[in-house]
């Protein structure tokens, strides 16, 4: 069985019977999980092999986990900085804060590796422009060149950790300062500026070899009519031809108030499949999730299946073997030394 192109989230910390028969339904591909799916590292260890034991190739599962205020799993994890804090770190030596955003990359990987999950949805690429409360200080820096070289360098620290990375928000959220999960922004900037700022980041670090993206439900009113995650150009057009790029397209959660514009759910997801998207998460919304599951029509595609089966985890490893890491512990021991913003470069 292929990967579907449908990403659906679960109600709890244990997988129901229904839940197991969504999963079973050709068009999903993937999991994501939240907050309330984990208790425990040994827990979501097992709720993660009971997903992947469902099907073969197994079910991608994926997180949210940033750092910051975008954490999903914490107990039992090391508690990553916002990305803001590496970039406040570049001004005062570029070397020594690229160098940590690597190791911050690995070690974000590495441990959730260790408990089985395929990847997680960072780093983010948006540019904090100071407008966007949503992005902020989920931004490493304000302009491209910063923000692209500590991006570079944490997507390879999660290379060498056996994950793939996912630049968000495509083409860029952080200049408007509406919120796409509660509005429908809107960014009345020129192509060719968003081309010479926001782009930027993307597209350099498609050329380091970026294996997904995902979409901003953001209208870029002088450039399309429809939000990023539902345009042609922008994925088509710009992203696919412009840019050459040639992984894994994610929108955004088709749940959120930014993809309204698109109609019902179903509407949204056939809209998201036929701009160019390659997966579509759909959270927070059981109905929706059914909805689309029993209405969309979509195509098995043999190349979007190709994309999405490079996003399986790598170099596995038991939580045992990580704890027992000496590159770990001094990983740890150098990101506690982060939150301390009047400490000296911990290297």
């Amino acid at each position: 069985m292929s990967l579907g192109p449908v990403m659906v989230d679960l109600e709890g910390l244990e997988l129901g019977a229904e839940e197991r028969e969504v999963l079973q339904h050709p068009a999903v591909g993937g999991v994501i999980l939240f907050s309330r799916n984990y208790f425990s590292p040994e827990q979501v260890t097992e709720l993660v092999r009971e997903i992947h034991a469902l099907r073969e190739p197994h079910l991608l599962v994926a997180v949210d986990h940033e750092g910051g205020r975008v954490q999903r799993f914490r107990e039992g994890f090391t508690l990553l900085p916002a990305a803001r804090r590496f970039g406040e770190l570049y001004e005062q030596n570029a070397k020594s804060a690229c160098e940590l955003a690597r190791m911050a990359g690995w070690l974000m990987a590495r441990e959730l590796r260790a408990v089985g999950v395929d990847f997680s949805f960072a780093p983010v690429l948006d540019l904090d422009l100071g407008v966007s409360k949503i992005i902020g200080d989920r931004s490493f820096h304000s302009t491209p060149d910063p923000a692209t070289r500590l991006a570079h360098n944490w997507m390879s620290g999660m290379r060498d950790a056996g994950m793939a990375a996912t630049g968000k928000h495509y083409p860029g959220h952080g200049a408007v300062v509406a919120d796409s999960h509660v509005d429908i922004p809107v960014d009345d900037r020129t192509f060719e500026d968003i081309l010479m700022q926001d782009l930027l980041p993307f597209e350099r670090m498609i050329n380091y070899g970026l294996a997904a993206v995902m979409t901003a439900h953001v209208i870029y009113e002088k450039v399309d009519k429809l939000p990023a995650t539902f345009s042609p150009f922008w994925l088509k057009e710009v992203l696919r031809e412009r840019l050459a790029f040639q992984g894994v397209v994610f929108s955004d959660d088709l749940g959120m108030e930014g993809a309204s514009v698109a109609g019902d759910m179903v509407a949204r997801a056939e809209a998201a499949l036929e701009a160019g998207c390659d997966m579509i998460p759909v959270c927070n919304n059981p109905q929706g999730t059914r909805q689309v599951l029993d209405g969309i029509v979509w195509q098995d595609r043999p190349v979007g299946h190709l994309r999405l089966a490079r996003m399986h985890g790598r170099q596995p490893l038991r939580r045992e073997e990580l704890l027992a890491d000496p590159q770990w512990k001094q990983a740890v021991e150098k990101v506690a030394r982060l939150k301390d913003e009047t400490a000296t470069l911990p290297l």
